[in-house]
């Protein structure tokens, strides 16, 4: 556990270390840049070309055949290359990227059926390099992964590649990065174009005040020219690269005051300021956490080799260490706070504060702070396992990102979230596809734990001084902050080859569920047959090529269909069940009343004095007990005397609530899941009690039976019935103005969908994943005429607006579409737009079918089955 008594070189260490991630949208150039980082800090010795499916990163079978990456990949490298006999320290004098650093980077997927693992990505990173196409500028999936990396408050710079192709606008990408990405961009590169239209050649640097032209070949080789020698060669870049200057200073002026001092020292001048305070000045405008934030970019073509290396430089320059990054989010006994308040001791003595009995005897507080402080110094170490990998030769592989101390080989650790406790054999550093043996894996550092068992993604694991199985109250309850996964919205169904073969598939579907949470198996009562549920057509297609080439599983996969939901149209009577069975040899007995009802969950007001209400699926659970005389006991705990020994209030709750949520995953006439309904379950403890016969187990069997035959009495023909919900989609489009006709009459008449906006700037949430609000959402839009960007190439003015060619200007098309229409869109997209067109799409709600529509789909599915 690192703290203000670790040692220097401990701290050092940590303050040239970089966890980065590169995040954009698909094909803009991520595993290219990616190569020439490792080839660059001499961690290969060639270049690898994702067409021909040489890369390090993108390993897999499926990645190398499709050119795309589906699983997020951890290096790690030194940049700049290590030197030895090379000091480790430096002067203040000097930027951080004179001495190595390490660096830890991640490689995302930009599809979007893969949200979910960039999601747990960025979850464990410090800071990260968003790549943005120079010809697309700033796309739909960008924009989402900008913001989900906003809900973690990660640092970001912005590297604009492909700056060699025709079309490519760099002035114009910078715009969009103000007005779509909600930053103010500091343009700290500028593209040389020979003769200032010619081909790419280099980059002028705002910063240093100088030239950088790539020879041809591995672009290892640069020249370098001053500003006096550019104004000789190149008059008008020079020219350009003062007014870059001027305004990045006034730029930096306006949110750092030491900015303004610095440009007060140097007599008003603006090229006069020293490159080191520039940078010192950027970094802590990037880092600062309050207000719209400065948005560095950098400009690069990587698959011609030309401005990678002054990117990594931006990377050990600019993105926080560790030790920079802000603390992640905890949650200890109910209470949640930052790491380091848990590290102070602070958040333990809130926490026994708020567990504290309300009458009697109550510790002092500097006891309890005695206590707590204790308690932390036998904490060795808390990390957070983000991703669970499956490997041939090694076996199953848990990434780990640890947050405090030092996780060693052969400790225990106890998972809060299972509760168990398991040694971890090995530990390994990740270099892609290798990976070299380490004793311990310390603070800020990511690294894979070989041979745990039980833990799955997002699982938090503590290991403990004393090296017992578990931790003391209240540590064992110590969860970082989790990854939330998202609902599935297409499924296939999973056959096994023979009945002998069963055993196997299932094996099979569990490890792959244990590596991918976004992935859901169920099964169907009726047909017995097993469903695999996920992100969308693609994620579907890879996880099936997975669990048949790569896990072996003898089994054949059906067509992918739409997960469908049920609701009910109007509400049932009061039903009572009791339930009165055997349960494991145990005589079990217990009763509940149920009572369904539709549920608008913008228009129902959450009911009171109840003894739960939850919002689950897309459905409330309401639980009422009147008649239990509830008490909290001196720990806290609630109880009721009119309970049998074994059962207290809590296991009651739960117990009817897990009931009800079986009963729920199936509707009653078409047997999917339920949506928009609200099931209101009644405890009386004179009815439904039967002594000790009355177990958990009885009173979950309880609540499904009453809940299960209330939705049955609605879809009784003589009732108010249910109807098919299908899955609305938030489609983005973008495509070329010569495009924009045929798939508008496409989206709007083949389809069924309608169109929101054309070229409009529509607000991208995270999804569902989390619910944070951008810190800057309520802040007035950037003026993009006040954002400074180099003139493009082609540039012309007419009316204020810079626009290419008109047939190629790029148009984006929001619309909402039924998901059973969008089903291998892809394909009539790229036959609409010449191959131009890209889309994404997220769900945007559930919405009740027409009955012609319904019987349609109902007509198509008895078909298919």
């Amino acid at each position: 556990m690192l703290s203000t008594s670790a040692p220097k070189w401990q701290v050092d260490t940590l303050a040239r270390t970089r966890n980065i991630g590169i995040i954009a949208h698909i094909d803009a150039g991520k595993t290219t840049t990616t190569e020439r980082m490792l080839y660059y800090s001499g961690f290969t010795r060639r270049i690898g070309d994702v067409d021909e499916g040489s890369t390090v990163t993108d390993f897999l079978p499926a990645e190398r055949a499709r050119g795309i990456t589906i699983q997020s990949a951890a290096i790690t490298f030194h940049w700049p290359p290590r030197e030895e006999g090379a000091p480790a320290q430096k002067d203040t004098s000097t930027p951080r990227s004179a001495s190595s650093h390490t660096v830890n980077l991640i490689d995302t997927p930009g599809h979007a059926d893969f949200t979910f693992e960039v999601m747990r990505s960025l979850r464990i990173l410090d800071g990260a390099v968003c790549i943005l196409d120079g010809v697309a500028g700033v796309e739909a999936q960008t924009e989402r992964v900008w913001h989900q990396a906003s809900t973690y408050r990660i640092p970001r710079i912005v590297y604009v590649n492909k700056l060699d192709r025709d079309g490519a606008a760099f002035g114009r990408t910078v715009r969009e990065v103000g007005t779509r990405l909600s930053g103010y961009p500091a343009v700290c590169q500028i593209p040389w174009f020979e003769g200032g239209n010619g081909r790419f050649t280099g980059v002028a640097d705002v910063i240093n005040l100088q030239g950088l032209r790539w020879e041809e070949g591995d672009g290892k080789t640069v020249k370098m020219f001053s500003l006096q020698q550019l104004d000789t060669e190149e008059g008008q870049l020079a020219k350009e690269l003062r007014r870059a200057r001027i305004a990045l200073v006034e730029l930096l002026s306006e949110h750092d005051e030491t900015m303004i001092e610095k440009f007060f020292d140097h007599e008003e001048d603006h090229l006069a300021i020293p490159p080191q305070d520039i940078l010192e000045s950027l970094r802590r405008c990037l880092l600062q956490e309050q207000g719209r934030k400065i948005i560095p970019v950098f400009a690069g073509a990587s698959f011609r080799n030309v401005g990678v290396q002054p990117l990594l430089d931006a990377v050990t320059n600019l993105l926080p260490s560790p030790l920079e990054s802000p603390e992640p989010e905890v949650s200890i006994g109910g209470v949640t706070g930052g790491l380091r308040r848990l590290l102070s001791g602070d958040l333990l003595v809130e926490q026994s504060q708020k567990a504290a009995p309300p009458k009697g005897k109550q510790k002092k507080k500097s006891a309890v702070q005695a206590e707590s402080q204790a308690a932390i110094q036998k904490l060795q170490s808390c990390a957070l396992a983000f991703k669970v990998v499956n490997d041939a030769k090694r076996g199953v592989l848990v990434y780990v990102r640890v947050y405090s101390g030092s996780l060693d080989r052969n400790s225990l650790l106890f998972n809060t979230n299972l509760k168990v406790s398991e040694r971890a054999p090995r530990l390994l550093k990740m270099y892609a596809n290798d990976a070299v043996e380490v004793d311990s894996i310390s603070e800020g550092n990511i690294g894979v734990v070989v041979g745990l068992k039980h833990t799955r993604t997002g699982d938090t694991l503590v290991s403990y001084a004393t090296n017992k199985a578990t931790p003391p109250e209240p540590l064992d309850t110590l969860q970082l902050r989790p990854i939330q996964v998202p609902p599935p919205v297409f499924f296939a169904s999973v056959e096994p080859h023979s009945l002998s073969e069963e055993k196997k598939v299932q094996a099979c579907l569990a490890l792959l569920l244990r590596e991918d949470p976004s992935l859901q198996v169920t099964v169907d009562e009726d047909s017995g047959q097993t469903l695999l549920s996920g992100m969308g057509e693609l994620h579907l297609e890879i996880a099936r090529d997975r669990l048949i080439n790569d896990l072996k599983a003898k089994a054949s996969m059906g067509r992918i269909e739409i997960g469908y939901r049920e609701c009910v149209l109007g509400a049932s009577s009061p039903v009572t069940k009791i339930f009165d069975k055997e349960i494991a040899g145990r005589k079990g007995k217990a009763g509940c009343t149920a009572v369904v009802e539709p549920f608008d969950p913008d228009n129902s007001p959450p009911p009171t004095d109840v003894l739960l209400v939850e919002n689950k699926y897309g459905n409330q659970i309401v639980i009422v007990a009147p008649e239990l005389q509830i008490e909290e006991n001196r720990k806290g705990v609630e109880e009721s005397p009119l309970l049998p020994a074994g059962l207290n209030v809590d296991s009651v709750r739960n117990a009817l609530q897990n009931g009800c949520l079986a009963a729920l995953a199936r509707g009653p006439q078409f047997t999917f899941p339920m949506h928009n309904t609200r099931v209101t379950l009644t405890f009386d403890p004179a009815v439904h009690l039967f002594g000790n016969e009355t177990t958990s187990a009885a009173l979950s069997s309880a609540a499904r039976l009453a809940t299960s035959t209330a939705l049955r009495d609605v879809a009784a023909p003589s009732s108010a019935g249910t109807s098919l919900m299908e899955p609305v989609m938030n489609v983005i489009i973008s495509v070329d103005e010569a495009s924009l006709g045929s798939v508008v009459h496409d989206i709007s008449s083949s389809r069924g969908g309608h169109i929101v906006s054309l070229d409009e700037e529509v607000p991208i949430t995270s999804t569902d994943l989390s619910s944070s609000p951008e810190p800057f959402e309520n802040l007035p839009p950037i003026d993009p005429t006040k954002v400074y960007a180099p003139r493009d190439p082609f540039e012309t003015i007419s009316v204020g607006a810079f626009l290419p060619d008109t047939a190629n200007r790029p148009r984006t098309i929001t619309a909402k579409v039924p998901l059973k229409e969008m089903v291998g869109y892809l394909k009539h997209l790229r036959s609409l737009s010449a191959g131009r067109g890209t889309f994404v799409m997220s769900v945007d709600r559930f919405e009740k079918m027409s009955p012609p529509r319904q019987k349609a789909v109902l007509a198509d599915l008895r078909g298919e089955f």
